[in-house]
């Protein structure tokens, strides 16, 4: 069951603690569409997993995104830093562009991920 179209499940609220990630796959309008959702501070923030620099997922350990400090997340590839809780690239080759945003909706007790508009030539 989905509450929304093309709506998936990712979580249960409460679930995941402060710097935990989590990757998932969506499927919208017959693509799949990779993206991991992240507990920052206590709130949930989701973002289509590609770095912006290259269209390359940025965990290249698995569910690992963070930088070795915990503040920023890591492109593994090629290094590039950006803010948790906007996704704006603060380090590296893509800087002056951002993370692309998913959106993000509670149901009970369940956290459920929208697809994303159309993505940038680069995500």
């Amino acid at each position: 069951y989905s509450p929304r179209p093309m709506a998936t499940r990712i979580a249960r609220v409460g679930e995941l603690r402060p710097g935990e990630t989590r990757r998932f796959l969506l499927a919208c309008d017959g693509r799949e569409v990779p993206g991991f959702v992240l507990n920052w501070a206590g709130e949930l923030k989701a973002y289509v997993n590609r770095c912006r620099h290259v269209p390359m997922e940025m965990d290249w350990v698995e569910n690992q995104f963070w930088s070795d400090d915990g503040r920023w997340l890591l492109c593994a590839t090629h290094g590039a830093l950006y803010e948790p809780a906007t996704g704006e690239c603060v380090a590296g080759p893509p800087c002056g562009k951002a993370l692309v945003p998913l959106p993000l909706h509670v149901e009970g007790e369940e956290v459920w991920c929208g697809c994303p508009g159309p993505l940038p030539d680069d995500a």
